[in-house]
């Protein structure tokens, strides 16, 4: 066979990439038919900006679960050829199995690897990390935010000393340490995250109890269901076989997360939340004062209520923003780390750790390290840009 032109490779690529395609347009279609309904996040399809930069994000997170899923991937990530070492994008296939896919349509690293398959999975590390670690590192912020904020006094400045002790320390060089082989081998991201998974399941106790505590009849039951399954699902994401934290038997274990991804998780969620915590505290500060807080306490309205449901709802727009902002950064993170082999294995498809394979020979073959820094930077870039129109938006709310 004879190799394929950028045009044709351009076409393989988007056909490759029609799951993606069509998922996208069903997602804007329902979005744009609905979006009247649908208050801050339907006022974002108004922001020509936000629709760019949610459609670059749809498309990688499309790509990532799609990719899971082998729908897009045309080879195995993690297979290696040795007549396809750093071959330019479009080479046929040699020396593999005839049903296999003819082509590595962005051409192959220095181990012979698929550099497309590679990108694609790469988009699957990203999808699965870094949102759940933000989503994780904003509990735990708001959780420790809010009471600090609202109470202030000797709480706020303990809180608050804490959190400038971990923002004292460069953000490179905390996340460098806790990922270490050294520091994983004492066992500390396992008891770290032990304790700071932990705030997800007291923030959904307090936000229900709080909006249902005159309603025992329907606040029990739904805090046991809630609580058990959360409980649940917390010392499945804590229980490490061989390590000094296994809690739960083999049987009872809903899933096993590979120890370089957790570490990363917890590094993530540990660095992350002391800055949520700023905001959510600045905010809670500035909410307090209001009109329609001081008619909730007029009403009697509890504490925790107030903070909940009246202070928090009102924080959404900085929040949503800077959490869009926020999975950009994890997401560079992630890359540094990989880039320079620490945390997750050295064999994963994530684009920091193929950036690293493939600028060794960047001199001479610019596809390897090129196709993830693309990808990479187009996350990001769509990640800002949809900040950018949810803050837009969020202003004329």
């Amino acid at each position: 066979m004879d190799p394929l032109s950028w045009a044709e490779i351009i076409t393989r690529v988007l056909t490759q990439f029609l799951p993606v395609w069509v998922s996208i347009a069903i997602v804007f279609a329902v979005s744009i038919t609905w979006k009247r309904k649908l208050g801050l996040y339907g006022k974002m399809f108004d922001s020509p900006i936000g629709m760019i930069g949610f459609a670059l994000v749809l498309f990688w997170v499309f790509t990532g679960i799609f990719g899971a899923m082998d729908l897009i991937v045309t080879h195995d990530s993690l297979g290696q050829s040795a007549f396809m070492k750093n071959e330019v994008p479009g080479t046929p296939l040699r020396g593999g199995d005839e049903s296999a896919y003819p082509y590595y349509l962005l051409g192959g690293d220095n181990l012979g690897r698929d550099v497309f398959s590679r990108m694609v999975d790469g988009a699957w590390v990203v999808v699965q990390i870094a949102p759940l670690a933000t989503l994780f590192a904003f509990m735990v912020g708001i959780t420790l935010g809010l009471p600090a904020g609202y109470f202030g006094g000797r709480l706020d400045t303990v809180l608050s000393f804490l959190a400038n002790l971990i923002l004292a320390f460069p953000v490179i060089l905390l996340f460098y340490l806790l990922v270490t082989p050294e520091i994983v081998e004492t066992g500390i991201p396992s008891y770290m995250a032990t304790v700071l998974f932990v705030f997800p399941i007291v923030f959904l106790a307090v936000l229900l109890n709080s909006r249902y505590h005159t309603r025992p009849k329907l606040r029990t039951p739904l805090l046991v269901l809630v609580l058990g399954l959360t409980g649940w699902l917390y010392l499945s994401l804590i229980s490490q076989a061989g390590t000094g934290v296994e809690v739960l038997p083999q049987a009872l274990d809903l899933f096993d997360v590979p120890g370089g991804i957790l570490v990363v998780f917890v590094a993530v969620v540990f660095v992350n939340s002391p800055t949520v915590f700023r905001i959510v505290r600045g905010l809670a500060m500035d909410i307090k004062t209001r009109d329609y807080v001081a008619a909730a306490q007029t009403r009697g309205e509890g504490r925790w209520y107030i903070m909940l449901w009246e202070i928090l709802p009102n924080a959404r727009g900085p929040l949503i923003v800077d959490f869009c902002l926020r999975i950009g950064y994890t997401t560079i993170l992630l890359g540094t780390l990989g880039f320079f082999g620490l945390g997750l294995p050295p064999e994963s498809p994530d684009w920091g750790t193929t950036i690293n394979d493939g600028r060794r020979l960047l001199q001479i073959y610019l596809h390897p390290a090129l196709v993830p820094a693309v990808a990479l930077l187009s996350l990001v870039l769509g990640l800002n840009l949809l900040a950018d129109g949810l803050r837009e938006e969020s202003l004329r709310d």
